[in-house]
């Protein structure tokens, strides 16, 4: 049930919800094409008669530099061993090859390949780290659906107990938008481009860009469709969930066809090129800093 890291269009998942037998990429079809048809304003399907737009007020957004200013502090604000978690999962994906997918399974399987194989690089660097499936049934505005991530249990943490970190190998494409304003786009893009973290600060990741999405999508008098709500977000990584060690599904070892890995290998490629990007990014700013921090204590 390997999740496709490509974000489709509303169109695109219109055309899935007509053919798909899945029940919540179905719920989300429909969805999509009450949307689609209706503005926003809704005329019934899922959900009865309510409108499949926010609720929320559309005065007093976040100022866009703020919410740039409070990613900023998420992305940096983790305990060491978070960070550490993190400095392992980039390293680790910057090492993937194409013909490492290759030994995952022999059949399609939409970039899940990715995921599995990251998460048993883990497993041999000693992390306990699976791949988890999540499903969810649509309620109300909420339309159904499912997500495939990893996770990773943490047991000797400096709290005592048992920490559950969530991974995401491809976390921005959870957000982008129709005719994103160019604030949103540097928003989008200041993300991590893996996340690794605790469901907590997940939770507020999302909560800043259900803000800034509310604010592009106003500047462009659009309304906010379901299935970029936070409560639809956060079924993503909050559903009920099982956790895998081997592909699902697994279609036995047969020959390989590079074909069905297309997709695959072009994911993974610009993953780390945005790993890499990311990092020199990071380089620079710590560049800058000691830069500062050397003027300011000069005599």
């Amino acid at each position: 049930m390997g999740m496709d890291l490509r974000v489709v269009t509303a169109e695109e998942w219109w055309e899935r919800g007509r053919d798909s037998s899945l029940d919540g990429e179905c719920d989300l079809g429909l969805m999509v094409t009450d949307f689609l048809e209706t503005g926003g304003g809704g005329s019934g399907g899922v959900g009865g008669g309510d409108s499949w737009c926010s609720s929320d007020s559309d005065s007093g957004f976040p100022d866009p530099s703020y919410l740039s200013d409070k990613i900023q502090f998420l992305k940096y604000s983790m305990p060491q061993h978070e960070t550490e978690v993190l400095s392992a999962v980039r390293t680790l994906m910057l090492s993937i090859k194409e013909k490492d997918l290759h030994s995952v399974k022999s059949g399609t399987c939409n970039a899940s390949c990715i995921r599995f194989y990251l998460a048993k690089l883990l497993r041999l660097s000693g992390f306990n780290a699976a791949v988890c499936s999540a499903r969810w049934q649509g309620t109300g505005k909420v339309p159904g659906g499912d997500n495939e991530y990893i996770d990773i249990i943490l047991s000797d943490t400096p709290v005592g107990q048992d920490d559950r970190l969530i991974i995401d190998i491809d976390f921005r494409s959870h957000f982008e938008i129709a005719r994103a304003v160019d604030s949103y786009q540097r928003i989008m893009e200041s993300l991590p481009v893996v996340y690794v973290g605790t469901v907590a600060r997940l939770n507020q990741f999302l909560q800043v860009m259900v803000d800034a999405a509310k604010f592009s999508l106003k500047q462009n008098s659009m309304p906010l469709p379901p299935w970029r709500s936070l409560n639809y977000l956060q079924s993503k990584w909050l559903s009920p969930y099982k956790r895998h060690l081997g592909p699902i599904n697994q279609e036995g070892p047969g020959m390989f066809s590079p074909g069905l890995h297309r997709q695959c290998a072009e994911n993974l490629k610009r993953l780390q090129v945005a790993l890499h990007a990311e990092q020199e990014a990071e380089r620079f700013m710590k560049k800058k800093s000691r830069e500062r921090m050397r003027i300011h204590g000069a005599p």
